[in-house]
């Protein structure tokens, strides 16, 4: 078996086309529990962002793998095939491993270095262990990635190099708003952080965006009011920033207060119409509004940046944004320079203890192969020499096994460290051909055993 890598992400398609094959949590779920339905498939981890949805496998071939993980997106996104074509890439093998790698670091985030996809990954990775669609292959894979990401984060400036969503937002519609005067009265300065500072702003949703961007808010000197369709999650983020929570039916009264609107809920449809801004920009006596949409499919209607006085920032804009954020450059190359090293000599690390976990099975064979041997001849020598005493055959015995050990020792060593490097492959088939080994024992050694993931719990 081997990992296979295939989705869709900014990078490899315009904003509508992510939009069409948006998955939210239950979409990802029922995608997981068809999984089985796949003869090629055998475990499976999706990683459904905003900007990228991407499914890891493990898969008996590379072809039939593709097919059916190209059947399985355009069945749950309801996008054919044909449209999924020109816009999917798919990596294989070792090139999976070191996409993740990348991905997790941050280096393929519309915004270079964000640390939210950290979260996002782990979040996947146990929804797949919750539906059951992982097992020891990705198990091993994602908590691997997960270390890489941390280690990305921790040992570079890499954080600092991008912004997140949130910020990016923030300074692209702020400068336009122009902080005129906002509803306390203050009038801001350059940068973003000194142009928020005392506005008031909504954040409609209550997820883990949602909450990053009211955070971000509130450090800044925001007042928050926060509005989420169930009200009781909304209270629970209102009251993590000193906000206060509204159920949505008040959005259009809460309009006509704040300065800013930060909205991602994941919804199936727009959640801010046209007529609701419209209606609330009439009342709010020229007031600018600023309008920063992080969700998709989008939040807002995209007409509202028509409006007098409005400033959207939706995904197709922040990624041109991104493009053209070249502040503090030689900076950021460096700290992109030491995550990719990192990721490089990761993946080579991956690849090696792969190889060499392959041909543990192999050995667990020949050992057991040699056992059963020397089984055979010490029950054979004891029909032969009745006349022994029982100390007399266990020395024997003894000194069999140790001749035995001694002789695979060496040969056993070797494989392994052979088998760490590229062409590894070749050792472990030369073994098995060597000693006559059975596969079918070999498989048996090789079948997974129950694995502990990064709870502390047990799946089989």
């Amino acid at each position: 078996m081997s990992v296979l890598a295939i989705g869709v992400s900014h990078r490899s398609a315009p904003v509508e086309v992510l939009e069409s094959v948006a998955l939210d949590r239950q979409g990802v779920t029922k995608l997981l529990d068809d999984v089985p339905s796949s003869d090629e498939i055998a475990e499976a981890v999706v990683v459904a962002t905003c900007n990228r949805l991407e499914l890891y496998l493990d898969t008996a071939t590379f072809h039939g793998g593709v097919e059916d993980a190209s059947a399985l997106l355009s069945l749950h996104t309801g996008a054919p095939i044909e449209l999924l074509t020109p816009y999917l890439y798919v990596h294989y093998g070792d090139r999976a491993v070191s996409h993740l790698f990348h991905v997790v670091s941050g280096l393929d985030s519309m915004v270079v270095g964000e640390a939210q996809i950290l979260g996002q990954v782990r979040d996947a990775f146990r929804l797949a262990q919750t539906s059951g669609a992982t097992g020891r292959v990705l198990t091993e894979l994602f908590q691997s990635a997960l270390r890489v990401g941390k280690r990305a984060h921790a040992e570079t400036g890499i954080d600092a190099a991008g912004r997140s969503l949130v910020t990016l937002g923030l300074a692209s519609v702020l400068p336009e708003v122009g902080a005129e005067g906002w509803s306390t009265g203050q009038v801001g300065g350059s940068s973003w952080r000194e142009l928020v500072h005392g506005a008031r702003a909504l954040v409609i949703g209550a997820g883990s965006m949602a909450a990053l961007a009211a955070a971000t808010l509130q450090r800044e000197g925001v007042d928050v009011v926060v509005a989420n369709r169930t009200l009781g999650h909304g209270a629970g983020l209102a009251d993590a920033v000193g906000g206060r929570a509204v159920p949505m039916s008040e959005i259009p009264t809460v309009l006509d207060d704040v300065d800013l609107v930060l909205s991602c809920t994941g919804a199936a449809g727009v959640v801010l119409p046209y007529d609701t801004v419209a209606d609330a920009m009439s009342r709010r006596g020229g007031r600018p509004l600023g309008i920063v949409d992080l969700a998709l499919p989008h939040d807002v209607d995209a007409g509202v940046a028509e409006l007098p006085g409005v400033v959207l920032a939706d995904l197709a804009r922040l990624s041109t944004a991104a493009d053209d954020d070249v502040t503090d450059a030689r900076s950021m190359a460096d700290d992109v320079a030491a995550v990719r090293a990192i990721v490089t000599d990761e993946v080579a690390a991956f690849a090696s203890a792969r190889r060499a976990a392959q041909v543990a099975p192999t050995v667990v064979a020949l050992r057991s192969m040699a056992d059963d041997v020397v089984d055979t001849e010490l029950t054979r020598m004891s029909g032969r020499l009745p006349e022994l005493d029982e100390r007399t055959r266990a020395e024997v015995a003894r000194t069999v096994r140790r001749v035995v050990d001694k002789l695979l020792h060496q040969p056993t060593v070797r494989v392994k460290e052979l088998a760490a490097q590229p062409d590894g492959a070749s050792y472990e088939a030369a073994l098995r051909e060597l000693f006559a080994l059975d596969r079918r024992a070999i498989d048996a050694v090789a079948k997974p055993d129950p694995v502990t993931d990064t709870e502390g719990s047990t799946k089989t």
